[in-house]
């Protein structure tokens, strides 16, 4: 028998036990790769634009809207490039599916966020079409739309001027990313601002907040400050910030997804240590005079610390590797569930998977094999 046929008969000589030992480990790392997979999708939403584009809200809370006269005012501001409105719509889909519906003026939406493809001609048509509405592919998909149909969306925050949340749209245009993590954002949809603006039950002349294009990313802070500084002492005081800022303060109003996520995988590392440390064990206690033969037969310390750390190596590694494979299958079919949630288990949640492997079975196989490695023939043989 070789010395890796060897470590895996002892790894199944207690079917049962390593079997659920093993259905513990892969549990874990299932968990462990879609959870972080969760907060790497935060923080990608934090790292959404880096700094290339400015924010602009409320100072006291994005919820409250800024009026659309500000708009000229901020593309004055040296260093500008282009600016749109973007008015949360509140969208809701045959009133069950919550939407993410912004209203925005549609040319100038356009030039502030070059990385959304679609035809120039059906931009021009969002733009000329009083009630259009353009849909990333991923909701599009999602709900069966098509260009050309249209689209009821009631509102749970801006009835109409006759009364009704109920809002009928025409979608004239699918919109895509330029590339893959930007086709994976495609989960939104939004609406002309001119359309929004005349109907809703509230009044004109709300633009919601500010999305800034700036000429150079390095200027950000800057003017952010001369914006600020602008709208200082005013009824309407401002706060900007950059993209990246604005999201990752977004995300904080949920909760530290991050604390929240080390928590929750410390408590389920922390359980399997005990679990798989119980079982390594137990395991070892059972074959104290095996270890004393295989010393016998001339194996030294070192070879049976190997065999026993090689057996909780493998254990882990099996478990482990199959838990991380199940999160990959079940982050894709969340994709094509079509729920807006581009989980994505990639090279670096399998980086971190593969540290927390070495990491367990070094914690859990130390002990056993640094008792077997001392283990004196004599005594193991003699029961003491």
């Amino acid at each position: 028998m070789t010395k890796t046929g060897f470590v895996i008969a002892n790894l199944f000589r207690k079917k049962t036990r390593t079997s659920l030992t093993m259905l513990s480990i892969i549990t874990a790392f299932l968990l462990f790769g879609l959870l972080q997979s969760v907060n790497a999708l935060f923080n990608a939403g934090a790292d959404y634009l880096g700094t290339a584009r400015l924010i602009t809200q409320a100072r006291v809370s994005f919820t409250q809207p800024l009026p659309l006269r500000m708009r000229q005012e901020i593309e004055g501001v040296p260093g500008v490039e282009a600016v749109t409105q973007s008015q949360w719509f509140g969208g809701v889909w045959q009133g069950k599916d919550q939407l993410i519906a912004l209203a925005v003026d549609p040319m100038r939406f356009h030039q502030v966020y070059p990385e959304w493809d679609l035809a120039e001609a059906q931009w021009k048509q969002f733009a000329d079409t009083r009630t259009a509405m353009v849909a990333g592919r991923k909701v599009a998909d999602q709900y069966g739309w098509k260009v050309g149909q249209k689209v009821p969306i009631s509102s749970n925050i801006f009835p109409m001027k006759n009364g009704s949340k109920d809002w009928t749209f025409d979608l004239v245009g699918i919109v895509d990313g330029r590339d893959q993590e930007w086709k994976d954002k495609a989960t939104q949809v939004w609406i002309n601002h001119a359309y929004f603006d005349e109907e809703n039950q509230f009044g004109s002349g709300s633009g919601g907040i500010y999305l800034i294009k700036l000429k150079n990313p390095d200027d950000a802070q800057k003017v952010a400050r001369i914006i600020d500084a602008k709208f200082e002492n005013s009824p309407d005081e401002t706060k900007t910030q950059t993209e990246k800022d604005w999201n990752l303060g977004f995300v904080k109003q949920i909760g530290d997804i991050g604390l929240i996520v080390r928590w929750i995988l410390f408590a389920v590392f922390f359980t399997l240590l005990l679990v798989v440390g119980n079982t390594m064990a137990q395991s070892m206690r059972e074959r104290v005079p095996e270890m004393a033969v295989l010393k016998t037969l001339g194996f030294s310390d070192g070879s049976v610390l190997g065999f026993v750390m090689a057996e909780t190596v493998a254990l882990c590694a099996f478990g482990g590797l199959a838990g991380l494979a199940l999160a990959t299958v079940a982050a894709i079919a969340i994709q094509h569930t079509g729920i807006p949630l581009p989980l994505r288990v990639d090279w670096h949640v399998w980086g971190l998977g593969v540290a927390a492997i070495l990491l367990l079975s070094l914690a859990v196989g130390l002990l056993p094999a640094l008792r077997a490695k001392r283990l004196k023939i004599v005594d193991a043989l003699a029961g003491r």
